[in-house]
């Protein structure tokens, strides 16, 4: 997949406000496969809405979102499952990791289905995000910004086109956001990948080639 097309898009829920002021909300606007893309938003403006239009969980909006100019509402759930395993990641702002599974296992819940990395990488990437001696630890027993280190390695773990991060560093100190963009965009970069980034205020410091007020 090389680009994301927003054709206008609208949630419904919106669809009676006169006052939206918005780059994204009825727009056109497009991403395309290796470039680096913020969303900023305030709350309540309908950021979870769009990541859950992009990675196909929810339509219920107007407009239309196309991935190199097929409209998604026409892909079938086995579509999408491909989609979500070789062209499309995601950093779920609310995580979803399973809390009684240890670090290591919930990043290799998504290894294990892809095959995309080795141990040692992982292992590598545990060392650099400064969680080593966690591997073993349950994750609900983790403060929620090493959840959100885990979260970032079990979406690094497969390939894809695009990586859509939802506000993935909102709990983490200056250093640890430094490190994890330094590996996300490394990633990307492998991949050739496009890398969308959310946040309602503190984000990662990186060379952002467009940034859109939600």
């Amino acid at each position: 997949m090389n680009k994301i097309s927003l054709q206008a898009p609208l949630p419904q829920v919106f669809a009676q406000r006169t006052d939206l002021v918005s780059d994204v909300w009825g727009k056109d606007t497009t991403f395309e496969r290796g470039h680096l893309y913020l969303i900023e938003a305030a709350s309540g403006t309908g950021k979870s809405s769009l990541c859950s239009f992009l990675i196909g969980y929810r339509h219920d909006y107007h407009g239309q979102i196309c991935f190199d100019d097929r409209d998604v509402r026409r892909f079938g759930a086995s579509e999408w499952t491909s989609l979500r395993r070789h062209s499309l990641s995601h950093i779920f702002q609310e995580l979803r990791l399973f809390p009684e599974l240890s670090a290591w296992e919930n990043v290799q819940v998504k290894n294990q289905l892809t095959h995309h990395k080795s141990d040692a990488d992982i292992i590598a990437w545990f060392e650099r995000l400064g969680i080593a001696d966690k591997r073993d630890t349950k994750v609900g027993r983790m403060s929620f910004g090493q959840q959100q280190r885990v979260a970032l390695m079990r979406a690094l773990c497969q390939p894809f086109d695009f990586l859509l991060a939802d506000e993935p560093v909102s709990h983490l100190d200056a250093d640890n956001c430094r490190i994890v963009g330094e590996l996300m965009m490394a990633e990307a970069r492998r991949q050739g990948a496009g890398v969308i980034v959310t946040s309602i205020g503190y984000h990662m410091d990186l060379p952002y080639e467009k940034i859109y007020r939600l």
